[in-house]
């Protein structure tokens, strides 16, 4: 049984809610990778969970507007996100790090920001101190003139942070973005998230429970497709205070969510 709260249990009121989805169905080959999604999220920190295949990455591509969902309501930031016409406004607006990202290996950090900057169509005269002011935020300061290829994995992921953030979006996705950062660098970046989610709308994906709990104004569950749960984190935990696998209350609260959810599919 999906739980859900109320919106504004979970967000203040916004002038326009960062994304409202209704009846949303999105493919991913033959299948409905997200199949008659109704979401609502506001400002904050939204994590988002949910076990390998569950839809969470083909959900991420289409709130950043790389797929056109194939059925449903979807607006963001007020925007149709459905019409061509309003997609270079909504853009601008967007921040969105993937799985996966493309660069160049010869652009500097510096660079590569710059140049996101560029493409996301910033006043010229701004990007500089913008993108400074990213890969500050990012730990990266004194790497900004260090060419990508020679990177960390960890390094690299948080010059895509950078590039994310840049343009100090409204809404922002970022799709497993701790993958390769150590515990230091994981909880320095909560602590960014907090920042973040205090006027603009934050989508997490990751499989990583404990930063959502730590991090996270509310918590968004799928499974195949379908939403399981929303709600606070102190609810996930409290649904696995007495029952679930998982090392902490938060973990069984997830693995009985979904266990309880496959048993009525």
């Amino acid at each position: 049984m999906v739980r859900t709260v109320r919106a504004h249990e979970l967000a203040p009121t916004t002038e326009a809610w960062g994304v409202e989805a209704a009846g949303l169905r999105v493919k991913a080959g033959r299948h409905n990778a997200v199949n008659g999604l109704d979401l609502t999220l506001g400002t904050g920190v939204h994590g988002l969970l949910g076990p390998n295949g569950a839809g969470k990455t083909t959900l991420i591509r289409a709130l950043a507007t790389v797929i056109k969902p194939k059925e449903g309501r979807l607006r963001l930031l007020g925007f149709d996100a459905t019409d061509r016409r309003s997609l270079r406004d909504l853009r601008s607006r967007l921040g969105y790090l993937p799985q996966s990202f493309g660069f160049y290996p010869g652009f500097t950090v510096r660079d590569y920001v710059e140049y996101m900057a560029w493409l996301r169509e910033m006043p010229s005269a701004s990007i500089a101190d913008a993108t400074q002011r990213a890969i500050d935020r990012v730990g990266l300061t004194d790497r900004a003139g260090s060419r990508l290829k020679s990177l960390s994995g960890g390094m690299l992921r948080r010059a895509g942070i950078a590039q994310a953030i840049v343009n100090e979006p409204d809404l922002l996705l970022l799709d497993e973005p701790t993958v390769g950062l150590d515990p230091e660098q994981r909880i320095e970046f909560r602590d960014l998230l907090r920042v973040l989610g205090a006027d603009s709308c934050v989508l997490v994906s990751t499989h990583l429970v404990e930063d959502v709990v730590a991090a996270c104004s509310d918590v968004v569950l799928l499974d195949a497709g379908r939403l399981v749960f929303q709600g606070l984190p102190a609810d996930l935990s409290r649904l696995g205070e007495h029952d679930g696998a998982g090392d902490s209350p938060a973990e069984r609260g997830y693995s009985v969510l979904l266990r309880n959810h496959r048993s009525v599919s």
